[in-house]
């Protein structure tokens, strides 16, 4: 894809100062509390950016989206190519402070000054692949959507008091979809980068405004809400805005890799990933609320001999 993009990355760290007073202060459910979501004890953030710095340097620039006053203390602001948007700036203030990431996904579009199409990154994810982005877009700079191999599950097999939030919003998600358009199931998109468009953004939630609303004013992960990270892209598909890649290539972009205190298990989860070689590698926090210190080291050795290389944008990075 030729024509010009933004990369957006969404990021907290639970270890900036009165977040979990905060987070603590508005919870009402215990599963609101999973610190695998909050806390960035690997640096993550600095590595996924180091890797779009390596595989994505076309790139017009890296937005990073917070709740204030967060800012990784190595990160340059004053960067050309950083641009740091607190929640405060484009969430109402009604609606804040927001510990859902369906909320703040939500709202990526109206970023401002973004490009009209931008790559989208959570924290936890790193580009592995120069041709990263030709598998997320097609010759016209179109989306191309993966679809990975797990299935929404539906509404009617969940249980509204045990089954987790995030479930609970894609069966949410796949019931809308099916009323609209066409009955499921469907598949998840993929645990990776993903190319999207504003203007398609802007029509999903002009087509479905009540779920979004919803989706906004839960402070925390809601089964009335939806992830819009898997929304919009079915949504794309099902209005013929976004072309469907085969699942073979999907299995070429994806790589994701559960990071378990058990440290053989995680181990080998990173060598069967080398191995594989997708263009995107998903680090996803399993810990829970007492990560191994060994496996947190094996980690970080892992991202450091990757990405060795301090990207331009880091305070320290002509030491």
């Amino acid at each position: 894809m030729d024509r010009e993009y933004d990369v957006v990355f969404t990021w907290v760290d639970d270890a900036f100062p009165g977040y979990l007073e905060s987070l603590n202060e508005y919870s009402t459910d215990k599963r609101d509390l999973n610190p695998n979501r909050t806390r960035d004890n690997l640096d993550l953030i600095r590595y996924a950016m180091r890797s779009v710095a390596r595989y994505l340097p076309e790139a017009r620039r890296i937005y990073l989206f917070t709740c204030r006053p967060q800012v990784p203390t190595w990160l340059n602001t004053d960067h050309p190519k950083i641009r740091l948007v607190h929640h405060d700036e484009v969430i109402s203030r009604d609606d804040l402070p927001t510990f859902s990431s369906f909320a703040i996904v939500s709202h990526l579009h109206l970023l401002p000054d973004l490009t009209q199409r931008f790559v989208y990154f959570e924290d936890d994810f790193l580009a592995n692949s120069p041709n990263l982005l030709n598998a997320l877009s097609d010759d016209d700079g179109q989306p191309v959507v993966h679809f990975g191999r797990h299935w929404i599950a539906p509404a009617a097999k969940l249980n509204t008091k045990t089954s987790s939030p995030w479930n609970l919003a894609l069966a949410n998600a796949d019931g809308l979809l099916s009323e609209r358009f066409r009955p499921g199931p469907r598949r998840q998109a993929i645990h990776g980068p993903q190319l999207f468009d504003r203007d398609i953004w802007a029509a999903a939630i002009a087509d479905f405004p009540d779920v979004f609303k919803a989706t906004r004013k839960a402070r925390f992960r809601a089964g009335n809400g939806i992830p819009p990270e898997q929304f919009i892209p079915h949504y794309a598909v099902e209005t013929g805005q976004a072309e469907l890649a085969p699942m073979k290539q999907a299995r070429k972009v994806e790589g994701y890799v559960s990071l378990e205190n058990f440290l053989p298990w995680t181990w080998m989860q990173l060598k069967t990933v080398e191995r594989r070689n997708p263009s995107s590698i998903a680090l996803n926090d399993s810990f829970g609320d007492n990560p191994n210190t060994r496996v947190e080291r094996l980690v970080k050795r892992w991202l450091q001999l990757r990405f060795p290389d301090p990207a331009p944008w880091e305070n320290d990075a002509a030491q």
